[in-house]
């Protein structure tokens, strides 16, 4: 009986949490009916669509890697309470610093350039996250404010050097090229999927290890769902966030270096975005929980794969995919924070059973 109890409940809460996915599904789809020329090869094409090629399954899954390590970034801070919207400035940063640090190092050997630019892309992306600790710490600031603010500071300022000081000579606005032997490897061409793409599963198992097998984790889990109770247990606050916030940076730099030296060879302008998003809508939607960051990735990667190609079926006049990816992240903001509406579905639930009692002549 207990065992029947547990795998309901656990029914239930993969269930919730995958809702608003199948609801992002949902809508793409009707989308796809309403406004195609030909709704049944746009709808089939959604589904079938991320298989009907090697380059459409390579995208997919590249995409759905490139996710699952911004979205572990994204998770570390929520692990502790705190939102980073900063990913998509600390993913461009990291971006672009690997590029910058290969092309500086290309005589060394390819393995110490590529650690450098590894450990380089990390550092420089905690350290803009790290800004917000050092203003929530001196000043009280929102982290959630401060790392947007930051972030779009910070996405122009790399515009400009892109366009300017490292602009490669041709037409197109990036970084010059990786050199030949620092390129990791694509695995599936013409897709821009690499050999990175078997760091993921070591990343996610790396963290759910740390986050529900240590001491530390699981305080850092305790002090995120009440920090009130943390600061009671005498919980180190300021060591938290520092720490949560400088692992969350450090992984969506990370997620940089992979598109950089790993999917691109390049620092092109604006590769980022999205990206930083869409990776706090994978961790949203695996409620931080490492061990489902990847199987939220893939959903996710579906969703817009398939997005794109039923854009591309259907000559829509009008970003498609974006659309699909602001409804998913708003759909699942409305599950993470609520606004009242199940305090409001409460109420209309307590009045309805009221009024049927009183019409079954029971007293008010």
């Amino acid at each position: 009986m207990r065992i029947d109890t547990i795998s309901a409940a656990n029914v239930k809460r993969i269930l919730y949490a995958a809702a608003p996915l199948l609801f992002g599904a949902l809508v793409c789809d009707v989308l796809a009916l309403i406004f195609s020329k030909s709704p049944a090869a746009n709808f089939a094409g959604f589904f079938t669509g991320v298989f009907s090629s090697r380059f459409y399954i390579g995208s997919f899954l590249n995409t759905a890697f490139l996710l699952s390590v911004a979205g572990l970034g994204a998770a570390a801070a929520l692990l502790n309470g705190e939102y980073n919207l900063g990913g998509e400035g600390q993913i461009y940063a990291g971006g672009f610093i690997s590029a910058i640090v290969c092309a500086a190092l290309k005589n060394l050997p390819p393995a110490a350039a590529l650690g450098l630019a590894f450990f380089a892309a990390c550092a420089v992306s905690a350290a803009l996250a790290l800004l917000s600790a050092v203003l929530r710490y001196y000043k009280g600031a929102s982290v959630l404010l401060t790392s947007f603010l930051i972030s779009s500071a910070v996405v122009p300022v790399i515009h400009s050097l892109i366009a300017g000081p490292f602009r490669m000579s041709g037409n197109l606005l990036a970084t010059p090229a990786l050199p030949e032997n620092m390129r990791i490897p694509h695995i599936l061409p013409p897709s821009l999927l690499s050999a990175a793409v078997f760091s993921a599963p070591v990343l996610c198992a790396a963290a759910w290890f740390i986050t529900y097998r240590t001491p530390a984790g699981r305080k850092l889990c305790i002090n995120g769902v009440s920090k009130e109770f943390g600061r009671y247990c005498g919980y180190p606050q300021t060591t938290m966030l520092f720490f949560s916030l400088a692992v969350s940076g450090a992984l969506h730099g990370a997620a940089g270096f992979f598109a950089v030296a790993g999917s691109y060879y390049t620092c092109h302008s604006g590769f980022h975005a999205g990206l930083g998003w869409n990776a706090l809508t994978a961790a949203l939607a695996a409620s931080s929980n490492p061990a489902y960051i990847i199987p939220a990735s893939l959903a996710l990667s579906w969703i817009f794969t398939g997005a794109d190609k039923t854009a591309l079926l259907g000559n829509f006049s009008f970003n498609f995919t974006a659309l699909v990816q602001g409804i998913l992240l708003l759909t699942l903001a409305v599950k993470e924070f609520d606004f009242g509406f199940t305090a409001a579905f409460q109420f209309l639930k307590r009045a309805y059973k009221k009024n049927v009692h009183i019409r079954r002549g029971g007293s008010a």
